[in-house]
């Protein structure tokens, strides 16, 4: 069996963490799955997904911890020996333990890993628009950073490939949740547009809301992949282009 094609985030990683994201390619799930989706429930067949997600733990060389993911901002501190899959839902994970893989799946969402300069701790969190103006990123540079005693500046970012500023859509409850407002000039994250129906309607620049909200966070080294999930039908499932479909998933971890 050929090795997965998996994707490396180009960054300038710290010593000893590794990091690693899947694409939609060398699984065994059928259409509209195919062929590595990730998640068990997205109403593939589980088998299948068994299968893909032994061949994704044989590529990281770890067992990863499956989060529950709800699109707010708990997040996990993850410890070596825990179980694979939490008990409690979360949107993000971090962990100062070497072998232990924080990862987060996606299909449009953003997936943003994160480390210490030093590489004494790693992280992984699951932003989406919702949980990017629930504070999901702040939420786990404090986590990381109370953990080990360390500062935001000590941080830095990888942003996954998501849905791209030209696919993403939205209506006035985005701008509002990010506290803009709808009437007035929300700046280069959200672009106004009208809808086919005639009402109005804007793009929304997720990548350029994670940078603002790591930075608000106070952390200042970050690197976008600028990579767009739904204008990349053959390496990346996307929700909004297929609705049904699969999901990716996005890892980190310290080397033993």
């Amino acid at each position: 069996m050929p090795p997965l094609p998996l994707l490396r985030p180009e960054w300038p990683a710290p010593p000893g963490v590794r990091a690693a994201m899947s694409t939609r390619a060398g699984g065994v799930s059928g259409l509209p799955f195919d062929s590595l989706n990730l998640s068990v429930s997205v109403g593939d067949d589980p088998a299948a997904v068994a299968e893909n997600r032994a061949r994704w733990t044989a590529a990281l060389g770890h067992a990863p911890v499956w989060l529950q993911l709800v699109h707010g901002r708990d997040v996990l501190r993850l410890h070596a020996g825990g179980p694979e899959q939490p008990a409690q839902p979360a949107d993000a994970a971090w962990t100062s333990d070497a072998g232990v893989v924080c990862q987060v799946t996606a299909a449009d969402c953003m997936p943003v890993l994160l480390a210490l300069r030093d590489g004494t701790a790693v992280a992984a969190a699951h932003a989406g628009w919702r949980g990017l103006a629930a504070g999901v990123l702040q939420a786990t540079v404090q986590a990381m950073c109370a953990g080990t005693g360390t500062s935001p500046d000590a941080v830095q970012a990888w942003l996954g490939p998501c849905i791209g500023p030209r696919a993403f859509e939205v209506g006035a409850e985005v701008l509002q949740a990010f506290g803009c407002d709808p009437a007035g000039d929300a700046g280069s994250r959200f672009i106004s547009r009208q809808g086919g129906d005639g009402s109005p309607r804007w793009l929304a620049d997720l990548p350029a809301l994670a940078t603002q909200c790591l930075q608000a966070a106070g952390v200042q080294r970050i690197t976008p992949s600028g990579l767009c999930t739904v204008a990349d039908a053959s390496r990346f499932f996307s929700f909004r282009r297929d609705s049904r479909t699969g999901r990716l998933a996005a890892a980190i971890w310290r080397d033993g």
